[in-house]
């Protein structure tokens, strides 16, 4: 019995990541860029009773085993990075990437990702986040401009008052990985590389695999909240079908014990 309250204590605890998963997910529903994520689960060391293929006599061998599992642990809570849907702001510093890759944002001597590119100019022009990180690679819009312009490709134009034409501010890159699954969260909608997702690829947006700019538009977050809500309910009724099991588990000892 012992061996069933510690293997129904471990699905207990399972579901309890994987519903604190699920909140954090409908908590940024309306997070601009967010990436929904899913509890992955396995489970854990078995013991060998019976091994299939093992002697059972001399001339005669289990064709079946025998063995007790102990449980189960979350292994990871995977990022799913299909695209958000576009949503049309007009506004002239929102920016979207349609396709894979991320937006470089400098934060101090570290270079960081997101997928949130509603931006904005401080009081020295420069282009940068809400935090006041500002985008790679350094764009400052001059005095006076009157509109700005972002190509696909990232090349980002301004028309200034009395000049005719346009002022090239420089390009916008894309950051592509080989696994962007292995970036880790950092907090305000921000990714950082680590050794699982490779070194970050510098690309001209539109080119090979990296998406292109889209001015005017910001990714809305991928996470279904109907999805959420099933997996919320499937959760939960894990989670009491494994307490159930914990009580009776108690249940059965208490008898035991009460026997003279």
């Amino acid at each position: 019995m012992i061996r069933a309250l510690n293997t129904a204590a471990t699905g207990m605890a399972a579901q309890e990541q994987q519903v604190n998963t699920i909140s954090n997910n409908i908590a940024n529903s309306n997070t601009t860029g967010f990436k929904a994520k899913r509890t992955e689960f396995e489970d854990l060391m078995y013991e060998t009773v019976n091994e299939a293929g093992a002697r059972s006599s001399n001339d005669s061998e289990y064709t079946v085993g025998h063995q007790v599992g102990s449980g189960v642990k979350v292994s990871a809570t995977r990022r799913q990075h299909t695209m958000g849907s576009p949503q049309l702001t007009g506004n002239t510093y929102d920016m979207m990437i349609m396709g894979e890759g991320f937006f470089g944002i400098q934060v101090g001597n570290e270079t960081l990702y997101t997928r949130d590119g509603s931006f904005d100019v401080d009081a020295q022009g420069i282009l940068k986040t809400r935090s006041g990180h500002p985008l790679i690679p350094g764009i400052t819009v001059p005095p006076n401009t009157v509109n700005i312009a972002v190509a696909e490709n990232g090349i980002v134009q301004a028309f200034v008052k009395g000049q005719s034409d346009p002022i090239e501010l420089g390009q916008i890159p894309v950051f592509t990985f080989v696994n962007p699954t292995g970036l880790a969260d950092k907090g305000k909608n921000l990714l950082s590389g680590t050794n699982a997702s490779g070194d970050a690829i510098q690309r001209i947006p539109g080119d090979e695999n990296a998406g292109y700019i889209s001015q005017g538009t910001l990714e809305s977050s991928n996470v279904n909240v109907m999805n959420s809500m099933t997996n919320l309910i499937k959760a939960q009724r894990a989670y009491e079908s494994n307490s159930k099991v914990l009580k009776i588990a108690d249940e059965m000892l208490g008898t035991i014990n009460q026997i003279r």
